[in-house]
């Protein structure tokens, strides 16, 4: 299997983006995503600091993909998706169905996020022909649910055209909305936010009435409240999962994709904690239950 580095899903300056990014480089991750697939408003990176980082990591090697907007409300963000859909290096990950357009109108390749609402082999053929060389699974789907899946796609014949990718590591992204959670809870206004996302690297947590950490909130983004973590899973992904995704939470991320690789056979198994870790959505539970 291959290791990928997700796109930073939190709101860092942009001095901390170029510096994680520089460690990223020496890491043992063959993919790297990078871009701004959360907010519009977060400009700390613009577009061309996006590319230059993208080809500033691709000299050493590793294939770059572009992570797009799961969420597109305005022109002018269209506006910014044509510049990275058309910038004529590298692969896009599309969160959104009008970036999936843009692409196939232009003939380009494409990975399907996992933003995307992607559930059964028939529109897994229909995004296929129109340009997705890689499905990156539903983060609340389960093995059963994705080996039933490739399954149908066998037996509709292009199965092995494309590859399959699991986020694997991070506070899993489950819902986008309009509004941002993040501004509400400083009681801000959307448009008077202020970015201050910012100011919480890791989200901001959100606790039930009996103190359970049950969501992570970042800016339009719900998140789960417990840190998703299949690296006890990697044998049961054999023959399914081409590539395991891991999320940025902070620099240290980096050094536990050698952990995971060390653990593919079970060799070196990962130490989980209940109620900081979770597993269950991959085992077919509830998404916050930790199966050892």
């Amino acid at each position: 299997m291959k290791y990928a580095l997700g796109s930073v899903l939190y709101y860092w300056p942009k001095t901390e983006i170029e510096e994680f990014y520089r460690q990223a480089v020496n890491s043992s991750a063959e993919i790297i995503y990078l871009g701004e697939s959360v907010c519009t408003k977060r400009r700390e990176m613009k577009v061309g600091d996006w590319l230059t980082l993208a080809q500033e990591i691709a000299r050493s090697g590793k294939q770059v993909v572009i992570s797009t907007l799961a969420l597109l409300q305005a022109p002018s963000e269209l506006n910014e998706l044509k510049r990275y859909v058309e910038n004529g290096e590298f692969l896009i990950e599309a969160n959104d169905l009008g970036t999936v357009n843009m692409a196939a109108e232009r003939g380009l390749p494409f990975v399907a996020g996992h933003a995307l609402n992607c559930y059964n082999a028939y529109t897994l053929r229909l995004l296929h022909r129109q340009g997705m060389v890689r499905w990156c699974m539903p983060v609340e789907l389960s093995r059963d649910w994705l080996a039933n899946l490739l399954t149908q796609c066998d037996e509709l014949g292009f199965r092995h055209q494309f590859e399959v990718e699991v986020l694997s590591y991070g506070h899993l992204p489950l819902a986008y909305s309009a509004r941002c959670f993040t501004a509400r809870s400083e009681n801000r206004g959307k448009d008077e936010c202020e970015t201050c996302c910012i100011h919480y690297p890791q989200g901001r947590m959100m606790r039930s009435q009996e103190e359970q950490q049950v969501f992570v909130l970042n800016g339009i983004q719900t998140m789960s409240g417990y840190c998703y973590n299949l690296g006890n899973e990697l044998q049961s992904m054999q023959g399914l999962v081409d590539i395991v995704r891991l999320s940025p939470q902070s620099a240290e991320t980096l050094a536990l994709i050698d952990s995971f690789r060390a653990n593919e056979q079970g060799a070196q198994p990962l130490v989980l904690a209940d109620k900081a870790d979770c597993n269950g959505y991959w085992r077919r539970v509830a998404g916050l239950e930790l199966v050892q």
